[in-house]
C-alpha cells in the first residue's frame, strides 16, 4: 500500500512566504533598474544639429519631463507598498503600472522629437523660427523606453502578488496605549509593579 506523498506547502509551511519575498525582491529589483534607466536617460542628449555654424542639443529632459517625472512616482509607489495592505497595495501597483506605461510612452514620442531641438537653434542664435539642420536622435529615449516597461512590469507584480508580501513590521506602527497596572494589594506588589516600570497608581 503506497503512503501518499505531502504536498510542497505541507512539507514547507515557509514556501509561500519565501516566494512572496522572492517576488517582493523582484519587484524592488525592477523598480530601482527602472527608475535609474529612465533618470539616467532623461539627463543625456537625445537630438543634436546644428544651427548655423553653432551645434545644439537637448536632452531627455528638456524634450519632456513626464518620464523623469513618472520614474519619481514609481519610486514612491514602491515605498508605499511597505505602509498598505491588500488593496491599497494592487492600487499602489496599478499607480506604479501606469507611471511606467506613461513614462514609455513618453519616452517613444520623444525619439523622434525636433520641437525642441529647434527652440534651442532659436534661443542659441536670437533668432525666432529658427529651425535646427543636420538632426540626429541618439539611443537614450530606448533606454528611457526600457526603463518604463520595468517599472510597468513591477507595477504588474505588485498588482498581483502585493497581498501576500510581508507589511511594516510592528515596531512602525502607532503605539497603543498600555492597561493601567491593577491595584497593589501589599507593599510588596508596589515595589514589584514599580520595578517592572508601571504605575500602580494609575486609575
Amino acid at each position: 500500500m503506497s503512503v501518499p506523498t505531502q504536498s510542497r506547502a505541507e512539507a514547507d509551511p515557509a514556501a509561500p512566504a519565501k516566494a512572496g519575498r522572492r517576488t517582493l525582491g523582484l519587484m524592488l529589483l525592477l523598480t530601482v533598474l527602472g527608475a535609474v534607466l529612465v533618470l539616467t536617460a532623461v539627463g543625456r542628449v537625445w537630438a543634436e544639429g546644428v544651427a548655423g555654424t553653432l551645434k545644439v542639443s537637448v536632452t531627455g529632459g528638456r524634450i519632456s519631463e513626464l518620464p523623469g517625472g513618472l520614474a519619481l512616482v514609481a519610486l514612491a509607489a514602491a515605498v508605499a507598498v511597505f505602509a498598505v495592505r491588500g488593496a491599497g497595495r494592487v492600487a499602489v501597483g496599478a499607480l506604479t503600472l501606469l507611471a511606467g506605461l506613461g513614462a514609455a510612452a513618453a519616452a517613444a514620442a520623444g525619439a523622434g522629437d525636433t520641437a525642441a531641438l529647434d527652440g534651442e537653434a532659436a534661443r542659441k542664435l536670437a533668432l525666432s523660427g529658427t529651425t535646427a539642420a543636420g538632426i540626429t536622435h541618439t539611443a537614450w529615449p530606448w533606454v528611457a523606453l526600457l526603463g518604463g516597461v520595468l517599472l510597468a512590469l513591477a507595477g504588474l507584480l505588485t498588482t498581483w502578488y502585493g497581498r501576500g508580501w510581508p507589511a511594516m513590521g510592528s515596531r512602525y506602527e502607532a503605539p497603543t496605549r498600555k492597561a493601567p497596572a491593577k491595584a497593589a494589594e501589599s507593599p510588596a506588589d508596589l515595589w514589584k509593579a514599580l520595578d517592572r516600570g508601571e504605575d500602580p497608581t494609575a486609575l
